[in-house]
């Protein structure tokens, strides 16, 4: 994961069910209604978090996942064999950039599986799949490349079992899973150095003209006791998007995960979608109020240790749901 930066954001714990950028007391009332009477209709289980567990260590098996090498296009093919055999259309997405910190050239490969292509109303569950080549988190090798498996690894676990499930049972909306590549190759202080993949599909659409009514990032979404908090990119581009999922999670009994609390804005690939394209899109991240991101987060400790099923289990549950009960309004 980039090194991400946490600007102020004003806004009370109150707008949380309000929304932020509403000007009558009529869209203050709509926002609200919304928030009091979503119901998950069509409860919906099997995800499974040791599937999702084990899609996490296949890709930790071919090792640091670093754009230009061959464990990275090794691990790329394999992600995009597993989606070809979920999905109704899949598209390898090659493009090339340039390392941020040695202009060398690199490859771009970003992954896309679709569920109901032709469907009109469309969603989005994107993650990065590459992992960060340098540990500079860590007191000890901070030079040497980390096995990102909560940053990165975790969301694509999760999307894969999430592409398992909709194989046989299918959506009545289109789904379209988004493994974004060269997310973290970044440092802090070159702009525009992290989420190379999402940037170069913003402006390289897989199919043109493409469209989605929303999108969710899954960004480190499988840390012991991870909460996951309203960031304020989210807020402001996908107010309703948040409302709507962190209110299932509650009806799902995930509400200790989904936290009803504000964090700052967070630069991740949610964040180049929506500036490329206008597709609202909140990202699910772990962090904590009091210490930040994960004590593991850039460290040599991201590793299959740093991965809790329960975490996994509430994800992708609350997803899941998400897909079989979109927002009404849409």
């Amino acid at each position: 994961m980039k090194a991400k930066y946490i600007s102020a954001f004003c806004i009370s714990l109150a707008t949380l069910f309000w929304g932020c950028n509403q000007s009558s007391d009529s869209a203050d009332n709509d926002t609200q209604a919304t928030a009091e009477t979503v119901i998950v209709e069509q409860k919906k289980t099997g995800f499974s978090a040791d599937n999702a567990f084990n899609n996490i260590k296949s890709q930790l098996d071919f090792g640091f996942r670093i754009p230009g090498t061959a464990a990275h296009k090794q691990c790329a093919d394999w992600l995009l064999k597993q989606l070809k055999g979920q999905c109704d259309t899949t598209y390898f997405q090659v493009g090339s950039s340039k390392n941020p910190t040695s202009g060398a050239p690199i490859p771009i490969y970003n992954i896309i599986g679709s569920i109901n292509p032709t469907a009109e109303k469309r969603m989005i569950f994107a993650a990065h799949w590459d992992s960060r080549p340098m540990a500079d988190q860590d007191d000890q090798n901070p030079k040497e490349p980390i096995l990102a498996a909560n940053d990165g690894a975790s969301g694509v676990g999760v999307i894969l079992e999430l592409a398992r499930i909709l194989h046989t049972e299918k959506p009545e909306w289109g789904v379209d899973f988004i493994l974004f590549d060269a997310e973290d190759l970044g440092v802090s202080d070159i702009e525009n150095s992290f989420c190379l993949g999402s940037q170069y599909w913003g402006k390289n659409l897989h199919t043109p003209g493409y469209k989605a009514n929303f999108g969710v990032l899954l960004d480190m979404v499988g840390g012991k006791d991870a909460k996951f908090m309203w960031e304020a990119n989210s807020n402001q581009y996908a107010n309703w998007i948040l409302v709507h999922t962190w209110q299932i999670a509650k009806e799902l009994g995930h509400d200790n995960y989904f936290q009803l609390q504000n964090i700052g804005a967070i630069t991740d690939d949610h964040k180049y979608v929506y500036e490329a394209t206008n597709i609202p899109m909140i990202d699910i991240i772990q962090y904590n109020e009091n210490t930040g991101f994960a004590p593991y987060w850039h460290t040599h400790d991201d590793n299959l240790d740093a991965v809790d099923k329960n975490t996994l289990q509430a994800v992708g549950n609350t997803l899941l749901n998400l897909i079989f009960n979109p927002p009404a309004t849409l």
